[in-house]
């Protein structure tokens, strides 16, 4: 048997399984989340996460959703993946730069006494054009009309590096729907043919102008208590339909985030975000033969 060590971590109750695949990796990374990520019969998560050697920055970051499928991005794993590279001594430096499926992402850590307490991630400029979202239209979508499970729903479209579907509410009625019913809804938006390749949904009460309260189906891992891209799309999304300030609080069931989507000065136009990284504990799991491999295989 082969002996694979794991870190759980989480970002506002999104968690994950955390692999350092330096000298050995999983065969079939996206086998392996699936497995290890049900609730039941493995450690539990909202997907894996592996910090990898980068060619191209400090560490990379590979990551795969709870169904196997592989995400670009997750911004609330990105802050957690920074502190365990920082506290298991592979990387020194503050900020950190983090390869990601879509690009290099930079992480500043938050230290207090020698500990890490949470992290603020440039998680760079939206992407607002429809073709590169993707979804099936050009242009800007902001507040289309968009029919899903028999209703029709205001949405606007952007991108964090990954596709997301904002929803802003009237109420909190689907803030509160049982899981069965949010779930039905989630997968309704996740699987329309409009996103070619499926979507996260943020659906977002606006509290004021400085505060969203949200809920969030990701694609691929289902209803999360967090999402660091889509409390991101979510800030963005409000203030191009005019309902929010350009920094605000994001609420989440998780948790809080600290959202700022910079006008002016350095980093214009990026989407900033701050929020906590927490180490749940450490453990290990053994694989058959086989299911590990070096890492430069």
């Amino acid at each position: 048997m082969a002996t694979l060590e794991f870190t759980k971590m989480h970002g506002c109750g999104n968690d994950y399984i955390y692999v350092i695949a330096d000298k050995i990796r999983p065969a079939d990374p996206g086998g392996l989340s699936a497995r290890l990520s049900d609730r039941r019969f493995g450690i539990g998560g909202d997907g894996l996460i592996m910090l990898a050697p980068s060619r191209r920055a400090d560490i990379r970051m590979e990551m795969y959703n709870a169904d196997g499928s592989r995400g670009e991005m997750c911004g609330n794993g990105i802050r957690c993946l920074a502190r365990l590279a920082r506290e298991r001594g592979l990387v020194s430096r503050n900020p950190i730069a983090v390869e990601t499926d879509c690009g290099i992402k930079t992480v500043t850590l938050s230290i207090e006494d020698g500990r890490v307490t949470g992290a603020t991630v440039d998680m760079g400029e939206p992407i607002l054009e429809g073709r590169e979202i993707p979804v099936g239209a050009e242009g800007r979508i902001i507040d289309r009309a968009l029919e899903v499970a028999g209703r029709t729903w205001r949405v606007t479209a952007l991108s964090m590096g990954n596709p997301h579907c904002v929803v802003f509410l009237e109420d909190d009625a689907i803030l509160k729907l049982d899981d069965g019913e949010f779930a039905r809804l989630g997968r309704g938006f996740e699987h329309h043919p409009f996103f070619p390749r499926r979507v996260n949904t943020e659906f977002i009460v606006p509290v004021s102008r400085e505060h969203l309260r949200m809920r969030v189906w990701e694609r691929g891992s289902g209803e999360t208590l967090a999402c660091g891209t889509g409390a991101c799309a979510a800030l963005v999304a409000a203030v191009l339909t005019g309902r929010a300030e350009r920094k605000a609080t994001v609420e989440l069931r998780g948790g809080k985030l600290e959202i700022e989507w910079r006008e002016r000065g350095e980093g214009a136009n990026h989407v900033f975000m701050t929020g906590e990284a927490v180490e749940v504990f450490r453990g290990q799991i053994e694989l058959a033969p086989g299911e590990l491999v070096p890492a430069d295989a």
